[in-house]
């Protein structure tokens, strides 16, 4: 993890082996679909966070409100001071969309396990299906932190703005409005296909190994830099609804130690459906 801007955030397989146990941590799964992950097992000690009914409004089409993240971390027993260690299926994609709620609500120390559950399993460490429990918290969060998320108008007004890079993640069928969806995912009603004008297509996995854990920092530079992703802009991720761009969100800002990178969660779910907004294909 040398040469990171950031390695704190990560953590390895055998860091979490060795702490998960201590009071002070919380390990945590984030699943897309737990009855396929979580349920089957996990690392011992660790809470679940469903993606879809944890993470996601109920009502609305956001994340979950201030209120709703202090009533999960007091369920799952954290607190303020409490470090998070998030890890998940599908390369962490899931987890890092967690990961950047958490620094939305201005939690001080979250971290992501490098190589995930994928990780985890190839090397035999223990699972069980037994679900933990903790002491119930009374957590507080700050306000959201709006410099980490761009909205529809800060993206349509980024347009004409060549100091301002946006990075289209999805696959190339998507980017290239072949198809609205990954094959195995709803559509999430994505009205036209294509991409943002002027945004580069650099699928999320390509910063990932064959273990799901990230490449090494030059590796990680040449790929973005290679397509004009450069440090020296704003720089606005998207996908489809947000959370696959928060993994490349997290490989920029807190791997290469961008200034400023902007997930936004509004994707193309929101785009592809907005009348009059341009798309290319």
């Amino acid at each position: 993890m040398s040469g990171y801007a950031y390695p704190d955030v990560l953590v390895s397989t055998d860091w979490v082996a060795q702490h998960h146990q201590d009071r002070n941590v919380r390990v945590v799964e984030v699943d897309y679909d737990p009855s396929a992950a979580y349920d089957l097992g996990h690392i011992p000690g660790a809470v679940l966070v469903d993606w879809k009914k944890d993470i996601n409004d109920p009502v609305r089409r956001d994340i979950l409100s201030k209120e709703a993240f202090e009533a999960l971390n007091s369920r799952l027993g954290i607190a303020p001071d409490t470090t998070v260690v998030l890890y998940g299926d599908y390369r962490n994609w899931f987890a890092t969309f967690a990961f950047w709620v958490y620094k939305l609500y201005g939690h001080p120390d979250v971290r992501l396990m490098d190589g995930g559950r994928k990780k985890w399993i190839e090397e035999k460490r223990p699972l069980t299906e037994e679900v933990p429990s903790y002491p119930q918290t009374a957590y507080r969060a700050r306000g959201i932190d709006l410099g980490l998320r761009a909205t529809f108008d800060e993206v349509y007004r980024s347009l004409n703005r060549p100091d301002i890079a946006l990075v289209d993640v999805r696959s190339p069928a998507e980017y290239k409005g072949e198809v609205t969806a990954p094959p195995e995912y709803p559509t999430e009603a994505a009205q036209r296909g294509g991409h943002i004008p002027r945004a580069v297509n650099i699928p999320w996995a390509q910063a990932v190994r064959d273990d799901d854990t990230f490449k090494p920092v030059e590796e990680l530079r040449k790929l973005y830099e290679s397509q004009g992703v450069t440090p020296d802009k704003t720089v606005i991720t998207y996908c489809r609804i947000g959370e696959r761009s928060s993994h490349t969100w997290f490989v920029l800002k807190y791997l290469l130690g961008y200034p400023v990178v902007l997930n936004y969660d509004g994707s193309w779910t929101e785009w592809g459906n907005v009348i009059g907004t341009p798309i290319e294909k």
